[in-house]
């Protein structure tokens, strides 16, 4: 397309060039588009238009086509040689700018950070340190980061964690530590850490900056490990070309699904409980009250039920309403239930409360531990959530406390437990 001025046909970029840009062109991102992109190595007449390479490079010195030129280089002669040199001055000013502009070559920043895992406790300590150099999010060329990490796979609410933001700055430091609880070692082995840097937004929706993801296996336990990585988009979905690697993937997907439902239980979150068999002798020692030593006068297990985490959202706002049953059957006189306070409105709760069982050694080796968590409701059935059984019939982390429970009486033995949304052998009722 070619606009008619005077005598001579002006090119479309000429005529963008005149009518948008008065003065000494300089590309910009909507006027560049319609200009030839070169390599260092290509040639000028490679990548001139048909309409510019029609043109003779000797240009007369009058006329309307020649004030056109002008405007692309200031003070050019109207010879031949002053035309060939404002051409390719404006052809290096193009590529010398969008090189920077493209998004490929934007950085979006690196971010600064430690990881930590504890095997006594099963935690995992994320310590966000800074960043530098951040992409601008907001119109005044800064930005208000903060930080956010997610378990993979299976992330949820239930297991993000978020840094305090840092306003104005594409620098910022947080020296903030986050802490993941019950991460066994099986977690560190199959879990992917997601750690993204976002920019918050008052009045719209917070805006992603950069992320980074960090195996956990490449973290060794009790050993700090540093990282200084640059961020990175978001990897994009898989997108299969033919339909033949389509079904090749959808039956690798049903095979791995199949034997993940065989393996394992859906995964409800995680419980730490404390199992501590007290013998008569030293049943009734301690800073218990009175009342409380005498009931234990005769032996039996204390079961300590500590907290929660990563729990399943049963609540429509992403969240529920916790609180733990214990029983140890056979329970034929139905005297052995416990229950714990309800903790609103989280999915990590802490419960810190002790439940007593007078029995005996001998009686307590066949009995079986049954703890649940229940989501409460309010004017309808509590929801289910999760639980584990213990005793001589367990299997994996349950049946390991239970037999460091039985072998050293006096001590306490904590550990994690991932909770099943059934129970082995048994059916859940409230």
């Amino acid at each position: 397309m070619t606009v008619r001025k005077g005598k001579r046909g002006v090119s479309i970029q000429e005529h963008m060039a005149i009518d948008v840009c008065p003065g000494p062109i300089r590309p910009i991102r909507q006027i560049s588009a319609y200009f030839p992109r070169l390599s260092p190595t290509s040639s000028i007449s490679d990548s001139l238009s048909p309409n510019q390479a029609d043109c003779p490079s000797p240009l007369p010195g009058g006329g309307g086509a020649s004030a056109g030129v002008v405007l692309l280089l200031p003070g050019a002669t109207g010879g031949g040689g002053g035309g060939t040199l404002s051409m390719m001055s404006s052809v290096d000013a193009s590529i010398e700018i969008d090189s920077g502009d493209s998004d490929d070559n934007t950085s979006l920043g690196t971010l600064e950070f430690d990881l930590r895992y504890e095997t006594e406790t099963s935690s995992l300590h994320c310590i966000m340190i800074r960043a530098k150099g951040l992409k601008p999010m907001d119109f005044n060329g800064l930005a208000d980061p903060y930080v956010k990490l997610h378990l993979l796979p299976g992330a949820c609410k239930a297991n993000k964690l978020k840094t305090k933001t840092v306003r104005n700055t594409l620098n910022p430091s947080w020296n903030e530590t986050l802490t993941y609880c019950g991460i066994t070692e099986e977690d560190m082995y199959r879990k992917t850490l997601r750690v993204s840097v976002c920019d918050e937004d008052k009045l719209t929706h917070n805006e992603f900056i950069g992320e980074t993801r960090i195996a956990l296996r490449r973290v060794k336990p009790d050993q700090t490990k540093h990282f200084n990585i640059c961020l990175e988009h978001p990897p994009p979905l898989p997108s299969p070309t033919a339909m033949s690697v389509a079904l090749r993937g959808i039956s690798c997907y049903l095979r791995e699904w199949e034997t993940e439902q065989q393996r394992s239980l859906e995964e409800r979150g995680r419980l730490l409980l404390c199992l501590q068999f007290l013998l008569p002798s030293t049943a009734a020692e301690g800073d218990e009250p009175k009342r409380e030593a005498k009931d234990r006068a005769k032996g039996g297990l204390c079961v300590g039920v500590r907290r929660c985490a990563h729990l399943a959202a049963m609540d429509v706002n992403g969240f529920s309403d916790p609180y733990v049953k214990t029983y140890l059957k056979p329970d034929l006189k139905k005297k052995s239930k416990h229950k714990t306070a309800v903790i609103k409105k989280t999915l990590n709760p802490e419960f810190n409360e002790e439940f007593f069982y007078e029995i005996t050694f001998t009686e307590l080796t066949t009995k079986t531990l049954e703890v649940t968590v229940w989501d409460y409701d309010l004017g309808k059935s509590n929801d289910f959530i999760g639980g584990v059984s213990l005793g001589c019939h367990s299997q994996g982390e349950a049946l390991q406390q239970w037999i460091d429970c039985l072998k050293n009486k006096g001590q306490k033995v904590e550990r994690w437990h991932t909770l099943t949304n059934e129970l082995p052998g048994s059916t859940a009722q409230e």
